[in-house]
């Protein structure tokens, strides 16, 4: 029977390069993917793309691609991403110039779009779930909106020799069931067999989450070596069956427990978990320790998929102001209480518009360390005022952190590290849009 090796790279935009560089030079793998994108991460990626047309994609697509594009060059191993965020061209664009700088020839790049459907939602009659309100009501506020594709377009773009495959929204587990369906000629209406390669998707799409990393609880649950957390592999077989593992030495543990908890992880109904792809049934799936670090899944099976998308709509919804100031040596927590009821007058003396605020005195072991803080019992030796606020301006979001930092010469004596900020809140909303308004493009570019 045949089988495939899908490693995971990335569980989030930020998350570490090592363990993917590591599955490309050791893992024995045939597809790399890195899962990149949040619900706010597109949000805040169409308002870098306004600012720039040139950006909009993931901030450490480059670095990552400098780190594995030779090893899976050398390899043959695909790289199957939504790294892309708002600007799949630009990405690809960026990863063909990466490729050139570094010699390799040969490289067909595919970039996937059509997930941005702003424009389609903001015309139409259509709904915010949430709330029941028509998108229309709310568009001033709309930063973005885009449909979670599924597999097909990824699958299209290996057919057409595509080496990376760079995406924007698409479903997380998608980007693992792809390959899936490319390699075993998978029909995109065999529900069963996609249901269970979606739970191989869903399994690994948070990378180190599985291998021990959010596992982790120091007496509960102890995971050796997280320093070096090794990031999953899935060997999957045609018939759908599959193990999950991870490079033999690396930190971390893939055990039954777990891949349950990454199973339950963002599951609302275990019985209908909604894909574009298929609604999935994970209610019988099973886990066996096969081994050290080797677990098998079996037992997911699948229904036909829905008839609408999933939409992240992104919205301003407010900005958030924030000041912070540490206090530390004798009467540390005192001067902090002080300072936390000077800020709180000081807000609304001046008429600070806040519709919701935060006075919280933080840590107790950032300046001193832990033993002197805490020795005999003692209070705090030293407590960190944090003021936070809601408003509905970046002006008025700014008066908070300034009024934390006149503490400085105004406060309670030998206050420092005094910082401030003042940023809007994207905030997300879903709709959902019939799945035929969503159509997907590809365009291809080579190195």
């Amino acid at each position: 029977m045949k089988t495939i090796r899908i490693g995971s790279g990335a569980g989030y935009s930020g998350d570490r390069i090592e363990p993917a560089v590591e599955l490309a030079e050791k893992g024995d793998i045939q597809y790399l993917v890195f899962e990149c994108l949040a619900e706010r991460t597109i949000a805040i990626a169409q308002g870098a793309k306004l600012k720039d047309p040139a950006q909009g994609y993931d901030p450490l697509l480059a670095e990552r691609m400098l780190a594995v594009l030779r090893p899976c060059h050398e390899k043959g191993i695909r790289i199957v991403t939504n790294m892309g965020a708002a600007n799949p061209a630009a990405a690809a664009a960026k990863t063909r110039d990466i490729a050139r700088s570094l010699g390799l020839e040969g490289l067909k790049i595919a970039a996937v779009s059509g997930d941005d459907v702003l424009e389609t939602l903001k015309s139409g009659d259509h709904r915010i779930e949430e709330t029941g309100e028509p998108v229309s009501a709310m568009a001033g506020s709309l930063v973005s909106a885009n449909a979670y594709l599924g597999a097909a377009p990824i699958v299209a773009a290996l057919k057409a020799g595509a080496d990376i495959v760079i995406t924007g929204r698409v479903a997380d587990p998608a980007l693992f069931l792809a390959p899936q369906i490319f390699e075993f000629g998978w029909s995109m209406e065999d529900w069963n067999r996609l249901g269970k390669g979606t739970v191989v998707g869903h399994l690994l799409e948070c990378a180190g989450q599985i291998t021990g990393g959010y596992f982790a609880d120091p007496g509960v649950k102890d995971v050796a070596g997280l320093a070096r957390l090794g990031f999953p592999i899935a060997e999957v077989g045609e018939d759908g069956s599959a193990v999950i593992t991870k490079v033999a030495g690396s930190g971390g543990a893939v055990t039954t427990a777990t891949c349950k908890e990454q199973l339950l992880y963002e599951i609302h109904d275990p019985a209908a978990y909604y894909t574009p792809d298929v609604v999935a049934d994970f209610s019988q799936v099973r886990f066996t320790q096969e081994g050290p670090d080797r677990v098998r899944v079996a037992g997911a099976g699948g229904r036909p998929r829905p008839a609408t998308l999933k939409v992240s709509v992104g919205y301003i919804d407010s900005f958030i102001g924030e000041g912070q100031i540490s206090y530390a040596g004798p009467g540390a927590l005192a001067r902090g209480r002080l300072a936390l009821e000077i800020v709180r007058e000081r807000l609304a003396l001046t008429g600070v518009a806040a519709t919701e605020l935060r006075f919280d005195l933080i840590g107790v072991d950032s300046i001193h360390g832990s033993a002197l803080s805490t020795a005999g019992g003692r209070e705090p030796y030293e407590v960190r005022v944090r003021v936070i606020g809601r408003t509905g301006s970046l002006k008025e979001a700014q008066r908070i952190g300034n009024e934390v930092e006149t503490l400085y010469t105004n406060g309670p004596a030998s206050g420092g590290g005094a910082t401030k900020s003042a940023k809007d809140v994207v905030a997300m909303l879903s709709a959902l849009l019939p799945r035929e308004l969503a159509k997907p493009a590809i365009e291809f570019m080579e190195a």
